[in-house]
């Protein structure tokens, strides 16, 4: 049976040494975590984590409320977050979420998964991250390295990243749902890449049942 206990002791561990994501950054710097969680991992869609902080920081500076940047035009947010992947589409898409809040929930951003995911291009992953990092509520977010690492590890079998959320919510212990996603993206960005991972150095070479790696260094 996988020791997903050990498996996460020696992640943490390894974890500590490299830089957290820029949406935990918000989660644990700002009096008002969950919209800047929010705003952030929509920007972050496609694009490396340090044009998502430099993106996020610009934008912040001029509008950090959902009433700000719903009343700045799209053009300025356009140029303030580029050049973030598919910065037009998600200069709309960011503005239009902030008009939603401000017209639905009093500019505030709402708390659980059901009305996050109402907001237009707001998916699932998204939600997650608001409600555990923004609100330290339960919830299992799986984006493209949560889904490819529990799977290369052989936790769990799945096709997809929702598949992959509903079969960690049947065995993934509750106390580690909240910082799942924090240990396994910065695992995935420095140690245990996509493509070639760093399977030498790391803490699991002799655990990790590698399904899906074909070249690793």
């Amino acid at each position: 049976m996988f020791d997903i206990v050990a498996t996460l002791k020696a992640v943490r561990r390894e974890v500590k040494k490299h830089k957290v994501p820029i949406v935990t950054m918000y989660s644990r710097n700002n009096k008002r975590p969950a919209f800047k969680v929010l705003i952030s991992c929509l920007l972050s869609l496609r694009t490396r984590d340090e044009q998502t902080s430099q993106a996020s920081k610009r934008l912040f500076e001029v509008a950090d409320t959902a009433e700000k940047i719903a009343g700045t035009p799209v053009e300025k947010i356009e140029a303030l977050i580029y050049p973030v992947g598919f910065y037009r589409n998600k200069a709309i898409t960011v503005r239009n979420v902030c008009k939603t809040l401000v017209e639905e929930y009093d500019g505030k951003v709402p708390d659980s998964i059901d009305e996050l995911v109402s907001l237009k291009g707001v998916g699932r992953k998204t939600a997650n991250l608001v409600v555990t990092l923004g609100f330290g509520k339960p919830g299992i977010c799986v984006d493209t390295h949560v889904h490819r690492i529990s799977n290369l590890w052989g936790y769990v079998n799945t096709k997809t990243p929702d598949l992959t959320e509903i079969a960690l919510r049947k065995i993934l212990p509750r106390r580690y749902w909240i910082e799942f996603n924090d240990l396994l993206v910065t695992y995935g960005q420095n140690v245990c890449k996509p493509v070639s991972p760093f399977c030498s150095r790391c803490p699991l070479d002799d655990k990790c049942e590698k399904i899906g790696v074909k070249r690793s260094r």
